[in-house]
């Protein structure tokens, strides 16, 4: 992958695990949580994006602790997970919106085509590689297009999302892109991958920042759709090796809330490898995904699983207008 800048997505993962206010309310409670409840959502990223990253995630939702995936609209495998849904239509999938596309050779480019949005689009036609250059060249108005046009690829494809999130947190590149984010997901009634930013130390040290995504948090709440409390602060840097007792870690640290951890699971091909360097990491979180160790850490410390559409149903529950 190429390198990015991703600050705001950096904060997210950094400091949203502090709730903002020693006794504030978490988003879980919210939703109908108890205070001390741990509830996590372990997520599967990728899916659709070729062959490998489809079984991978396949097989650790089926046979392991994945509780819901993400699809990668703009990618020329989204037909082998559309067929699968198809079969299994209460899984809880979304869209992985992607507005890059940060492989050398393994390229895709915008589902609205490069004519109706040329701010996303490279000199071959495909999403630019890093978030930099996305913000530099991307308007809200295109990137509002792209969004709405990848919802409308998945429902020619029979897919009815449970949420959307976004690939190489993109939509949080620029706060008028993640508003565009937010809006289609508060007008369309899709949970949207909305992170409390609200952390004391966000606060302190970018208030501006703050304000702007407290801002995009109301919205979605007081439009009916869900907020989480954390991101689980993942190094995707972890050694492939490690990777079993670091997560094994991150669920005993798990702190009360709803919270995502987000992993990509694939199998082992030659294309695979061929396409990333990151292959090892990401074929050992298909494998780690499945091991009965980490089942039994998550009954031992009473973490409870759950998915984006449980959210929305008990958003639905609370009504529209709740604050």
């Amino acid at each position: 992958m190429r390198s990015t800048t991703l600050i705001l997505l950096a904060a997210i993962v950094a400091l949203c695990v502090v709730p903002y206010g020693a006794n504030a309310d978490t988003w879980a409670q919210k939703l109908g949580w108890g205070p001390n409840d741990r509830v996590l959502i372990i997520h599967a990223d990728d899916v659709g994006m070729n062959h490998a990253t489809t079984l991978g995630a396949i097989d650790a939702y089926e046979n392991g602790v994945v509780s819901s995936m993400s699809i990668m609209m703009p990618c020329p495998w989204v037909g082998e997970i559309a067929a699968y849904l198809k079969d299994h239509p209460n899984t809880d999938a979304g869209l992985h919106l992607a507005m890059t596309s940060e492989w050398d050779y393994y390229r895709w480019g915008p589902v609205a085509g490069k004519s109706a949005v040329p701010g996303l689009a490279d000199e071959w036609g495909c999403l630019w590689d890093n978030n930099d250059l996305l913000s530099k060249h991307a308007t809200a108005d295109e990137v509002e297009i792209e969004i709405r046009a990848q919802i409308a690829r998945a429902r020619a494809f029979g897919i009815n999302p449970t949420h959307i999130d976004t690939h190489m947190g993109s939509l949080y590149a620029r706060p008028d892109i993640a508003m565009r984010y937010a809006k289609v997901g508060v007008e369309m009634g899709i949970p949207i991958m909305a992170i409390d930013l609200s952390a004391r130390r966000l606060q302190e040290e970018a208030p501006d920042m703050a304000t702007q995504f407290r801002a995009m948090l109301t919205m979605v709440w007081e439009g009916g759709l869900p907020v989480i409390d954390s991101l689980v602060p993942a190094d995707y840097g972890m050694a492939p090796e490690k990777k079993k007792d670091d997560y094994i870690r991150l669920l005993r640290e798990l702190p009360p809330g709803v919270n995502e951890l987000i992993v990509h699971c694939a199998k082992d091909t030659e294309t695979f490898r061929a396409i990333t360097g990151a292959a090892p990491r990401w074929i050992a979180d298909g494998q780690v995904m499945l091991d009965p160790d980490l089942k039994q850490v998550i009954k031992e410390e009473g973490i409870i699983l759950t998915t984006w559409r449980e959210l929305k149903a008990r958003r639905d529950a609370i009504g529209k207008q709740a604050k």
